[in-house]
């Protein structure tokens, strides 16, 4: 069965209702400050309770503070997520089809805003330092604070002081888990990256403007 990777994207990684802040650890809030763009490609595996593969998908990701962001999906299907700051848009190419949503009412439930917010990630998670798993990684949990959201709890991994990859474990049992290589923090990004055209011959769905 064919699992939308876009739609896995748009949903998963849910970001809840604003609360109070926590504390989170000096070197995790370090990554995140400053951080205006982000380049890297994905691997992206989706895995049952069991922990059995359900679906692998590979691409290459461009972030860009705030709200901005873009998803290209090479395998197994060529798909594209792109936020242009106004509009989200998600685009199958080989069902000639595009979804288009105003970013105000769909950004604040994506997982790319867990790196292109601008929002502190301790107003909306429960941050605690995680168990390291070698000499050069760090890790932190996540808890969403509110609990309207699919996802329970989020890990966020770092090999040196790069984001390395991110599970995020759901209220079905699925781990969702985004791996990153040639990770980039902050190089300079060429702003039409964030723009979508719809090809012709595409079918739209929902308002351009």
């Amino acid at each position: 069965m064919r699992i939308p990777a876009l739609s896995l994207v748009c949903s998963l990684l849910l970001i809840p209702a604003v609360h109070h802040a926590a504390q989170s650890p000096a070197w995790f809030t370090g990554f995140f400050n400053g951080l205006q763009t982000m380049q890297a490609d994905f691997d992206q595996q989706v895995l049952d309770g069991n922990r059995q593969l359900l679906q692998s998908s590979q691409g290459r990701m461009w972030i860009m503070r705030p709200g901005r962001f873009r998803w290209d999906y090479e395998t197994p299907y060529k798909q594209q997520l792109v936020a242009d700051g106004k509009r989200l848009w998600s685009y199958d190419e080989e069902l000639e089809q595009v979804t288009v949503q105003p970013a105000n009412e769909v950004l604040t439930a994506t997982p790319a805003m867990l790196l292109s917010g601008d929002q502190p990630l301790e107003l909306l998670f429960d941050i605690e330092e995680a168990t390291a798993t070698g000499p050069a990684s760090q890790s932190v949990t996540l808890t969403p604070k509110s609990d309207d959201s699919n996802v329970t709890r989020l890990h966020l991994h770092f090999t040196g002081k790069l984001l390395s990859r991110i599970d995020a474990e759901d209220s079905f049992g699925n781990t969702t888990q985004f791996s990153f290589t040639r990770l980039e923090r902050n190089p300079e990004l060429d702003e039409q990256l964030f723009s979508f055209t719809p090809p012709a011959g595409t079918d739209v769905i929902g308002n351009e403007r």
